[in-house]
């Protein structure tokens, strides 16, 4: 009956519109109801008419005592339709961002390998109300300008109902302001810097922010390794220098007796570290922290291995990653790192997930890969909860979330702007694989 009434009321229009000799031209996409169509319909119904770049509808001004059913029927029709095709949807879409190609693309295949995982185990699961979790993901390159455009085609074109940012800083904070003015549930699955959850409410942060890491990086360094004597290489960008900053604000706030004895940036696209590594080698730290991502740690720890310095050099989640293994060779072994996934974590959903992975895609899981699994699973997990794919009440939902157990730990839930609060676990290489060293608890350090 519903569909049978929207088609007379179109049929209706269609004949009033052609009485009158009305010349309507429109260019859009009936369900596509973000604020421009709002815009667009609130004028129409008021008799004001809108021309736009984008839509370009024109109706002429004579007969507007005539024209007033003909607004009505043309509202109604275009209200109808979009309540038509909402409810026709067959699926329920979540967008996915990641470097799939360029420097990051292991990074990217890792992600959108874990997510693929994911969606396999929901639509098992029975899907999301009732219907099938249809995946729509992109390449941003870990870019920022390109992250901008797969964001506009995410909502214009695909009309997901919430996003993944399995990518890099740049991008993610890019895209953020994005769907947060569309109000679209964005989660940063690994991005560390603290601009992507000040976008707004509607963006969240599953991975640490580059503050918590860093602070939790000086607690090992101190606490755990003991080093009193510390020098730091530091990536220069969003990533490196932001866990630099809570690297030193955690000695100069809390390492008694402890003190950075150098520091230095290096360029993005280094590749020659001897430089830095000979001047390290000349002052002798107790510990040297290298914060970059596994294509720059994994060049430090093996050149500084070959020039003979045998200090225990400390990594991030950035160097979370088999190729780290692979770059390095040998002289990963005894590398130490703070991270966001503990392989020898004795849940079983951790060690399915470890094991299918490596089972289907020949290759070691990692990091950027379990927290995008875990941040397409939270949203999915406030889609159940809410019963509705509205982003206000997914939104709700996300930020409700207490105690959920993720593959990257238990998390105790998401402070008022959206970040994470939950254990910093510790890795070593041990006989070429990454395994459990220690875990940050404390909760002066861990909770944004």
């Amino acid at each position: 009956m519903f569909f049978f009434i929207a088609a007379l009321d179109l049929i209706r229009f269609a004949y009033v519109a052609m009485k009158n000799n009305i010349a309507v031209v429109m260019l859009m996409q009936i369900s596509d109801c973000y604020p421009s169509h709002c815009l667009f319909l609130a004028n129409l119904a008021n008799g004001t008419y809108l021309y736009d770049n984008r839509y370009k509808p024109f109706i002429g001004p004579e007969r507007r005592s005539k024209m007033k059913t003909t607004r009505r029927l043309l509202v109604a029709g275009l209200v109808l339709l979009t309540a038509v095709n909402a409810l026709g949807a067959d699926t329920v879409k979540i967008g996915l961002m990641a470097p799939l190609t360029g420097f990051a693309a292991a990074d990217g295949a890792s992600v959108h390998n874990s997510v693929k995982l994911a969606v396999e185990r929901v639509n098992n699961d029975g899907g999301l109300l009732g219907k099938k979790v249809e995946l729509i993901a992109y390449d941003d390159r870990a870019d920022g300008k390109e992250a901008v455009a797969v964001a506009r085609k995410l909502i214009q074109q695909d009309r997901v109902v919430g996003v993944v940012a399995g990518s890099y800083s740049t991008p993610s904070r890019a895209s953020a302001p994005i769907f947060q003015d569309e109000e679209i549930p964005f989660v940063a699955a690994y991005a560390v810097h603290p601009d992507i959850t000040k976008a707004g409410n509607f963006c969240f942060r599953n991975g640490f922010l580059g503050m918590v890491e860093g602070k939790s990086a000086g607690y090992v360094a101190v606490q755990l390794l003991k080093a009193k004597r510390i020098a730091l290489l530091t990536s220069d960008n969003d990533f490196g220098r932001t866990l630099a900053v809570g690297f030193k604000e955690y000695i100069s706030k809390w390492a008694q007796g402890a003190e950075i004895v150098y520091a230095q940036t290096y360029p993005f696209k280094e590749k020659d570290f001897k430089p830095y590594l000979s001047k390290i080698k000349e002052i002798s730290p107790d510990l040297i922290f290298a914060s970059g991502y596994y294509f720059q740690t994994a060049p430090i720890i093996k050149q500084a291995r070959e020039m003979g310095i045998t200090t225990q050099i400390l990594g991030e989640e950035g160097a979370d990653s088999p190729k780290t293994l692979e770059i390095a060779g040998d002289a990963a072994e005894g590398f130490i790192l703070v991270t966001n996934l503990n392989r020898d974590d004795s849940r079983p959903e951790v060690q399915t997930f470890l094991k299918e992975y490596e089972t289907r895609y020949k290759i070691m899981p990692d990091m950027v890969g379990a927290s995008a699994y875990d941040a397409f699973m939270i949203i999915c997990d406030a889609i159940k909860r809410a019963g509705t794919t509205e982003g206000k009440a997914i939104r709700k939902a996300i930020a409700d979330t207490k105690n959920y157990n993720a593959l990257t730990g238990q998390i105790k839930g998401f402070n008022a702007i959206g970040e994470v609060v939950k254990e910093v676990q510790v890795q070593t290489v041990k006989d070429g694989r990454f395994r459990h060293f220690g875990v940050v608890t404390d909760m002066n350090l861990i909770t944004p």
